[in-house]
């Protein structure tokens, strides 16, 4: 049966716990990584209706959006409504699994959902990332086992270069090694110097995938001592970052702000800005967004869709010239509920798979 770790494991593949804000909590907060996972539900919140949800369900994992706990516990107590929920959940024995600014962030993350709902074509990153550390990896490897170890390279998180996996480079050459005495070499024999048709197989390692990547590596590889190098790179990885820009066939905003309710669902959106306006570039940033005002009329936004926005955000944006959508905060976000459920389904068959509110996937 599937484990609570594997499912963080996938999760954080998607949307790597380090891109979260510093001043967010995220990953696994309440149960035990090695528990068994027959049911999962996800939602955006634990609320005590979602909770209450998953206790009907006999679920064993919950995985939200928003944290239970964000702050640090200093005490649990069941006469409270966040006391409660904690103590409902563990008495259940539910795990909760949480993915926030981390899955605002990434790439193919709820910021490039967002976009991709609304039809945004030439979609750029708002507010890059720091961008995570990248290395090269060269390892010289004989001829019959390049494919193999490329294989493994790559299903262990190597090559990734923006939408596309197992991205590699091989050049062929010859090795040449002379086994000594207690060597037990895959080709050859001790004492005699001999010579390879190897490759060079050379890719790209995230630094939260180096140690998988490495280990996938020795596992695939014949030789008894690898020859292998991993440099530390100058450029980062940048897909990363919070919202997303990009561009619409020329509309008026009133048009426009009809296909943004439709696509999210979403209750009546509230205005900023001339009906009339021809809007040809669109910003968006799930959630709560107004302080990107200034960077999305600085890449020329005609208008910033976002929640929560505030009234000297709406100020500024009026003299920048800039019109504003607020969706709302959780109508902004709701996409990561089907968007997860639906990929659990299709790379975990075994699970079943819960909404809240509910829809069976």
């Amino acid at each position: 049966m599937t484990t609570v770790r594997e499912i963080v494991a996938w999760m954080e593949q998607w949307a790597p716990a380090e891109l979260a804000e510093e001043w967010d909590n995220v990953g696994l907060q309440l149960g035990s990584a090695e528990s068994p996972v027959g049911r999962v539900v996800v939602a955006l919140d634990a609320g005590a209706g979602v909770v209450e949800f998953c206790r009907h369900q006999q679920v064993g994992l919950l995985i939200t959006h928003h944290p239970l706990i964000f702050q640090p516990l200093r005490q649990v107590r069941t006469d409270r409504p966040q006391g409660r929920l904690v103590s409902a959940l563990l008495e259940q024995g539910i795990a909760l699994y949480v993915s926030h600014t981390n899955f605002d962030l990434a790439a193919g993350g709820l910021n490039d959902l967002l976009a991709q709902a609304l039809g945004l074509a030439d979609r750029a990153v708002l507010l890059p990332a720091a961008g995570e550390s990248l290395y090269k990896l060269v390892v010289f490897v004989p001829t019959s086992h390049t494919a193999a170890v490329r294989q493994a390279l790559g299903d262990a998180g190597a090559g990734w270069i923006g939408q596309y996996s197992h991205c590699t480079f091989a050049a062929r050459g010859t090795g040449t090694f002379l086994p000594r005495s207690g060597a037990n070499p895959y080709l050859g024999e001790p004492g005699r110097l001999e010579e390879v048709e190897e490759e060079r197989l050379e890719t790209i390692v995230p630094e939260r995938r180096r140690v998988a990547v490495l280990e996938a590596m020795r596992a695939a590889h014949p030789y008894e001592e690898i020859a292998y190098d991993l440099i530390p790179l100058a450029n980062r990885d940048s897909r990363a970052g919070l919202g997303r820009v990009g561009a619409v066939e020329p509309q008026p905003l009133a048009s426009f702000v009809q296909r943004v309710e439709l696509a999210l669902g979403a209750r009546p959106c509230c205005i900023d800005g001339d009906p009339g306006r021809t809007i040809r570039r669109v910003a968006v940033c799930a959630g709560s967004g107004g302080h990107l005002v200034e960077r999305a009329a600085g890449l020329g936004a005609d208008v910033l869709i976002t929640g929560d926005i505030g009234y000297h955000q709406r100020q500024e944006a009026s003299a920048l010239g800039m019109a504003l959508i607020d969706a709302g905060h959780a109508e902004t976000e709701a996409l990561f509920v089907p968007a997860i459920a639906d990929q659990l389904c299709r790379d975990f068959p075994g699970l079943h798979v819960l909404t809240y509110p509910e829809r069976s996937v």
